[in-house]
């Protein structure tokens, strides 16, 4: 998937008439590591965009300069402790910033992060990791049904109801 394939999407939305008047409002939501790494590798697609970036490690915030950050609990299915205290974050970072597109690679912050932004009528899209080679991820599975657009980045795991496919961001 190219930066401009995936800008393109993000404003091929049937709502999207406040790009006319004003840049898209994009939370960027990504786990730390490679889910990271693979935000950072479609930033492009958001150039024309207010962008705040949303990851669970305070140390990436100078690879984002010039836009908003903020680090939130890293947490997995494993600690419900913790993933409730995640949600609690994302839920207060998604009302304060308002985003009219949520953009995540995974993995739990994402699939959160995806699911409050469905609650204010912002636009929805999930890339799995390119690291699922044979299935989709955890996260991956259960945000289908909530994404406004599901992108996978194997032809081979595309389904007719998706995920979509749509290249790799390799």
């Amino acid at each position: 998937m190219t930066a401009s394939s995936l800008s393109t999407k993000l404003l091929e939305t049937e709502t999207a008439t406040w790009y006319r008047t004003r840049p898209p409002r994009v939370l960027a939501v990504a786990s730390g590591g490679g889910h990271w790494v693979q935000l950072l590798r479609v930033a492009d697609a958001f150039q024309n965009c207010d962008v705040t970036f949303v990851t669970t490690h305070a140390s990436y915030r100078p690879q984002v300069p010039r836009h908003g950050f903020h680090a939130i609990n890293d947490s997995s299915r494993s600690d419900k402790l913790g993933l409730i205290k995640t949600a609690a974050q994302l839920a207060r970072i998604v009302w304060t910033e308002r985003p009219d597109i949520v953009v995540s690679t995974g993995a739990a912050p994402g699939y959160i992060a995806l699911r409050l932004a469905r609650l204010i009528g912002a636009k929805t899209i999930w890339l799995d990791s390119i690291a699922n080679v044979d299935e989709l991820s955890l996260s991956g599975k259960k945000v289908g049904r909530y994404a406004d657009l599901w992108l996978t980045q194997w032809p081979h795991l595309v389904r007719p109801k998706g995920p979509h496919y749509g290249g790799s961001v390799l």
